[in-house]
């Protein structure tokens, strides 16, 4: 009889262990997955001399702007500034692979200014730029699309067919769009360097305050894919 209640007793004893082993690892689990949620945003700012910060000091590029900016409304982000100054669409596919790292978590795509500078066929912007979104959708990473209007000295129809671009494809890839990324800043000469082309310091902050509701989107839609796969 005795021998019984020792080994009811033993198995209970054991039972209560196996409870509060899995309770501990549950415990570290669900820190896991706050850790995970809390952690900073990770967004790769992939584009041209615009991105780049042309002319600019290192801290007033567009990438760094917009994480200040995002910092100061208590989101947190690591933005990688991943703009080359020259890249057309064409250039950004061809260093795609090694421009953006893994654990990136989104994009800002921004190309397709030299592409309109330099009068490049508008099938070939497209194109370029489709394959760029694919590559992204397959590493299922979120992609806010930054538009830019072509000039005028190519005459209507290149006008027309490079200006439904980034609209047609931002709604074929699901992606975020921005129609126009110097939206309040082109032509204006006291937000432009000499050049007439490129922002000031002062014109990437117009840039980072008129594109921010866009990018909360996209943290947005980071989060809820964070918290989409720690449930899976």
């Amino acid at each position: 009889m005795k021998s019984k209640q020792r080994a009811s007793t033993f198995v209970g004893q054991m039972v209560a262990a196996v409870a509060i082993v899995n309770l501990w690892l549950a415990a570290l689990a669900g820190g896991a997955n706050a850790a995970d949620a809390a952690a900073p945003i990770r967004i790769v700012a992939f584009g041209d001399s615009l991105t780049a910060g042309y002319m600019l000091k290192p801290d007033a590029a567009f990438p760094v702007q917009l994480e200040a900016a995002l910092k100061v409304k208590g989101v947190a982000a690591d933005i990688t500034n991943a703009g080359v100054s020259g890249d057309t669409t064409a250039a950004g596919l061809e260093r795609f692979d090694w421009a953006i790292p893994e654990g990136t978590e989104a994009v800002i795509l921004e190309l397709g200014a030299n592409d309109a500078l330099r009068g490049i066929d508008p099938d070939e912007t497209r194109k370029n730029l489709d394959s760029l979104l694919t590559k992204l959708r397959e590493k299922n990473i979120d992609v806010l699309l930054t538009g830019m209007l072509p000039p005028k000295n190519w005459g209507k129809d290149y006008e027309q067919r490079f200006g439904t671009i980034y609209a047609d494809l931002a709604e074929r890839h699901g992606a975020l769009l921005y129609p126009f990324f110097l939206e309040g800043v082109a032509l204006d000469a006291k937000l432009n360097l000499q050049d007439g082309l490129h922002p000031t310091e002062a014109g990437v902050g117009v840039i980072v305050k008129n594109i921010l509701p866009k990018v909360e989107e996209l943290i947005a839609r980071v989060r809820e894919r964070r918290i989409a796969t720690s449930k899976s």
